[in-house]
């Protein structure tokens, strides 16, 4: 029923707990998962825009890649030891744009995303990945409250 799934994570707690929910899919048929992570552009954007204090976008958007591929690794090896196929994407984006574009790309059974990302004061302000997810997604979307 839900052979291949979408994973976004944020590595937030919230998204570490809905790694646990994705465990327990396994015993109801689950193969594969696709671990997602999506660089927000806007973030960078907001970088560049004050680059005039001496900060370098091109640096700091290096280092988030490098810590978001260590962090995605370290999910792949732990989702492989429990018997997965997985697939590992690190894409730059708006969140729910890219995670929307990744389920038709992939073409998964079902959506896994936990509530809330690293910041809820940046969701005030933004709106709710998940949320958009949810509203806008064509697949199911299972959604793991902190």
């Amino acid at each position: 029923m839900f052979e291949k799934i979408l994973y976004p994570t944020d590595f937030s707690e919230v998204s570490k707990k809905a790694m646990d929910f994705i465990k327990q899919l396994k015993g109801a048929g689950a193969k594969e998962v696709v671990v997602f992570h999506v660089i927000d552009e806007r973030i960078i954007d907001r970088i560049q825009h004050h680059s005039d204090v001496g900060i370098n976008a091109e640096e700091i958007e290096k280092k988030m890649e490098e810590h978001a591929q260590e962090d995605i690794s370290a999910i792949e090896d732990e989702l492989k030891k429990s018997g997965f196929n997985v697939k590992t994407r690190i894409d730059k984006g708006v969140p729910f744009r890219e995670i929307l574009k990744a389920e038709q790309e992939e073409d998964i059974s079902v959506v896994v995303i936990g509530s809330h990302g690293v910041s809820c004061i940046e969701e005030m302000l933004l709106g709710s990945c998940s949320e958009k997810v949810i509203r806008k997604s064509g697949k199911p979307v299972f959604v793991v409250r902190r």
